[in-house]
């Protein structure tokens, strides 16, 4: 489930108190005055079987005995009792119950079931909505609601706070009142048996009361679901996370560095980053920063100019930005040459801009100008420190119609004695900060909001079309180790899957000893590289069984032999499976790169990119992000690494070819979204210089799962399995999903449709689609929405888009809406028809129950085609608008194996 039935958890017109009180300091007590006395409109019922009253109010005996079903129910009773209440409650009608009691995991039934597993299944039947059970409650202080035993109550205003800590949850809740921060809801989630952060965030998203959503996570259970609904939700409104738990538990039992490295914080980080949220480290820097968003003008990039009227606090301000990862901006020509003739000659003569402690009102005014024109600063900072020699508040009155047209932020340093001029400029809209440090915090939390904000809707270039996997040869690879027991690859097999996917690998051949390896070494000819082979090393260089170099037949055979003996000392137990010799490869200029994935408990698999070599975990320099990854996204998880800089070249050091990087990111990308059986996979050392990428170590290990290669992804990959080929009456097309690359295509396929087609589907005209709404038309999620495109020619060679269809199924997946467009010039071909009942096919398989749309009643084409289809037809509330429906799955009661009645669907 996701928002069915949540309007009755949020937006009730009834409450029912279960287990309310008046015994002092009690949970029931405590929500019966909370919700008693928080103005709610609509009917509260008190239930208590052992009294009349309850806190001067009638109280009723049981569910039954209640004078209608509520909307919403509370419930605070003993553990034992709730599985039983929630069934009477499904059955009179509740839709909704907010389950405060704690404990239902820890007790069983008399079935063996936890009491938690009991209430689900209880509330199942009816398709009722549990907050909780373990939660402190819900607020909604629009509409009166304080369903919850916090200690205080809320302000009304539209940011909506979701946590699983309910300790925290009471703190947030006073921190915020205390400070007049207004709440459109405060979700205590608890233990989310039913309702998680994935069904609150589809639902906040689309709640026009809420501007900003803000989160604090301690762990995520469904992580495709959570990132679905954080991905459109981010696409609406900011959202903001803190997330709880930075410890990297677990890392010393992987096989690979990869393994290693990729801590479950990094993930999360990555997951939150992919899905174009933000996130802060504490809960004060989770509402000064949708302050910030508020408040700030959205800036473009991460370079900063700051202005200061102290040298000391231009200082650490900078510390502040580059240990944050920004950038100082650097000041043009024509803006040091303004400065100088603005400034005293003893300014700071760059930026940090230090106009000296004895700056009159005009020297603020005149440089805060100058910098806003500078084209190489995203921002300016502006910092005053008290002085004797102007007013503070005299300097704001003057700054702030400058400061107020945009990318500046402020920061007074100081006490009480500058509350007058930060009230001037936070009336002027300006955000105003305390310290230096909260300042540029700020300002790195615009930056990095715009970066993930814009991950989400970047354009990525095309994959070179001659990527095409070996996957047959691959497939082979790992059967052929299953079938002997065996999970960790040995080298050349590794090196040989990654070379079905493209990736460039050295040679190598496996030798069964000494002499055997003297004799493949001249077949590659010298000099060689010789490594040894033993299923129970995982570090080659752990026991010395790397060498470098081999000259000769000679050196090669000592070598072996050397290696032999040290693995006996250093690894008695360790069998010797025989040595893999390569060729030795010169590019003594390539920086020594990793790449690596492996597989969260969380979300599934992740890839890895980092500085490589034998001591990648010490340097510990490296970023991890989400597959399936495109160029765009292999190029911004390598540009979060402090080894990208050494790729630009330096010194006499030209650039690295960045885009063969990039294609062996989205290569070994592609190979995890095709094989469930990699669980951990290592290309180390792999090198990269101008003259392109190439990998001289893999390590791969692999498992037995049942589980689907796609299943185990936190994110749908592009879904390959449904392209079709259809012949129209006068050619061939393909109809495909449609992928972000399709941008441009897309583009120009709109603008060669007509006019008057263009009203028939968007019911205006359109004459112009900016990046943003293309990026929405082709950046899709998979798993909630789909768009089939016809290409032609089919086989894709300088292709063209001559026809789109899509469906957007809500949250629930019950019910989808459909879109279609055809170019003006080649209708009556039949591709109507086709895209039509391709959609269709798709909606009933994925068990979507009804496909729905809105239809011009002048547009006679399209009507046809419904009813040819077997779409319902109604009118509109709108005469020129016709509403059609095709029902393609019912909902029936059927039983489930204790004869119990539960909702099944039936396929039409």
């Amino acid at each position: 489930m996701t928002i069915r039935n949540l309007e009755f958890l949020f937006r009730p017109k009834s409450i029912a108190v279960i287990g309310a009180s008046d015994r002092e300091r009690s949970v029931g007590a405590t929500v019966t005055r909370n919700l008693l006395s928080a103005g709610f409109a609509g009917p509260v019922y008190l239930v208590n079987p052992r009294v009349d009253h309850v806190a001067g109010y009638p109280a009723f005996r049981d569910v039954a005995a209640l004078p209608r079903a509520p909307d919403l129910a509370v419930i605070a009773t003993p553990p034992r009792t709730v599985p039983a209440i929630i069934g009477e409650l499904g059955a009179r009608g509740t839709r909704a119950a907010v389950v405060l009691t704690a404990g239902l995991g820890a007790e069983r039934d008399a079935e063996g079931r936890t009491l938690s597993q009991a209430m689900l299944d209880a509330a199942r039947a009816h398709l009722l909505r549990i907050l909780g059970p373990n939660c402190v409650g819900l607020l909604v202080p629009g509409l009166g609601i304080n369903a919850s035993f916090a200690h205080t109550a809320a302000v009304p205003g539209n940011l909506a706070f979701v946590s699983q800590s309910g300790g925290l949850t009471t703190a947030v809740l006073d921190w915020a009142r205390s400070r007049g921060i207004g709440l459109s809801h405060f979700i205590s989630l608890g233990d989310a048996a039913d309702v998680d952060f994935g069904d609150t965030l589809d639902y906040l998203a689309s709640e026009g009361g809420t501007h900003a959503i803000l989160l604090y996570i301690e762990s995520v259970r469904d992580a495709r679901k959570f990132m679905s609904a954080a991905r459109a939700a981010a696409r609406n409104k900011p959202v903001l996370v803190v997330k709880a738990g930075r410890a990297r538990e677990g890392a010393q039992a992987a096989m690979s560095h990869t393994g290693a490295l990729a801590g479950s914080d990094d993930v999360y980080d990555a997951a939150i980053r992919r899905a174009g949220m933000l996130r802060v480290n504490t809960v004060a820097q989770l509402f000064d920063a949708v302050q910030t968003l508020a408040r700030a003008t959205a800036v473009k990039g991460e370079r900063l100019a700051i202005m200061t009227n102290g040298g000391g606090p231009g200082v650490m301000a900078t510390d502040a930005l580059i240990h944050g990862g920004g950038k100082l901006a650097s000041l043009s020509r024509q803006t040091l040459e303004r400065l100088d003739s603005l400034l005293p000659s003893t300014w700071s003569h760059g930026n940090p801009v230090d106009i000296i402690g004895d700056a009159p009102i005009e020297r603020y005014v005149s440089t805060l100008r100058t910098l806003m024109e500078e084209p190489e600063a995203d921002a300016i900072l502006f910092m005053h420190v008290p002085t004797a020699i102007v007013p503070a508040a005299d300097i704001a009155r003057a700054c702030a119609p400058v400061a107020r047209k945009g990318r500046v932020l402020a920061c007074w340093l100081g006490g009480d004695a500058l509350n007058e001029a930060r009230r001037i400029f936070a009336d002027a809209g300006i955000p105003v900060y305390r310290t230096p440090e909260e300042a540029v915090t700020a300002f790195m939390q615009l930056a990095n909001y715009r970066r993930n904000q814009q991950a989400l809707m970047e354009t990525p270039p095309s994959v070179p079309v001659d990527f095409a996997p070996e996957r047959e040869k691959a497939r082979n690879i790992v059967h052929a180790a299953l079938q002997e027991s065996r999970e960790v690859l040995s080298e050349p097999e590794a090196k040989a899957m990654l070379a079905a996917y493209g990736i460039p690998v050295v040679r190598t051949t496996i030798a069964t000893d000494a002499n055997d390896a003297a004799r493949v070494a001249e077949e590659i000819g010298f000099p060689v590289a010789l490594k040894i082979l033993s299923p129970q090393v995982t570090h080659k260089s752990d026991v010395g069984g790397v060498v470098l170099d081999l000259q000769n037949a000679a050196e090669v055979k000592n070598a072996a032999a050397a290696m032999e003996r040290r693995l006996r000392e250093a690894a008695p137990g360790a069998t010797l499976a025989g040595f893999s010799v390569q060729e030795m490869i010169r590019r003594p200029r390539a920086p020594e790169l990793i790449v690596g994935a492996t597989v969260d408990p969380i979300f599934g698999p992740v890839i890895l990119f980092g500085h490589g070599g034998v001591a990648v975990e010490v340097i510990g320099d490296r970023a991890v992000a989400l597959p399936p990854l495109n160029i765009a996204l292999a190029r911004e998880l390598v540009s979060r690494t402090r080894i990208s800089r050494l790729l630009d070249g330096y010194r006499d050091r030209p650039p690295a070819d960045r885009q063969a990087l990039y294609l062996v990111l989205t290569q070994v990308s592609q190979l995890i979204v095709d094989f469930a059986e990699v669980a951990e996979l290592d290309i180390n050392p792999l090198l990269v210089d101008d003259k392109g990428a190439i990998a001289l170590d893999a390590r791969i290990r692999v498992v037995r799962t049942r589980a689907s290669a796609t299943e185990r992804l936190a994110i749908r990959p592009y879904p390959q399995e449904l392209e079709e080929r259809v012949r129209l009456l006068d050619r061939e097309v393909l109809l495909r999903p449609i992928r972000p690359e399709d941008e441009t295509l897309h583009g120009e396929f709109l603008e060669r449709v007509e006019q008057e087609d263009l009203q028939l589907r968007f019911f205006h005209a359109v004459r112009h689609f900016p990046h943003a709404e293309l990026a929405r038309f082709t950046q899709i999620d998979y798993d909630r929405e789909m768009a089939f495109i016809a290409v032609c020619p089919a086989d894709g060679q300088a292709a063209e888009t001559l026809g789109v269809v899509r469906a957007i199924s809500d949250p629930d997946g019950g019910r989808a809406e459909y879109a279609i467009l055809v170019r003006s010039d080649v209708k009556g071909k039949g591709l109507g028809a086709a895209l039509m009942r391709k959609i269709i096919r798709y909606c009933r398989e994925r068990g979507i129950r009804e496909v729905v749309g809105e239809v011009l009643a002048v547009n006679q084409r399209m009507l046809a085609l419904c009813r040819e289809l077997g779409f319902e037809m109604t009118a509109g509330d709108d005469p020129q608008v016709v509403r059609v429906r095709l029902e393609l799955v019912r909902l029936e009661l059927g039983s489930d194996s204790r004869g119990r009645q539960i909702p099944e669907r039936r396929v039409g």
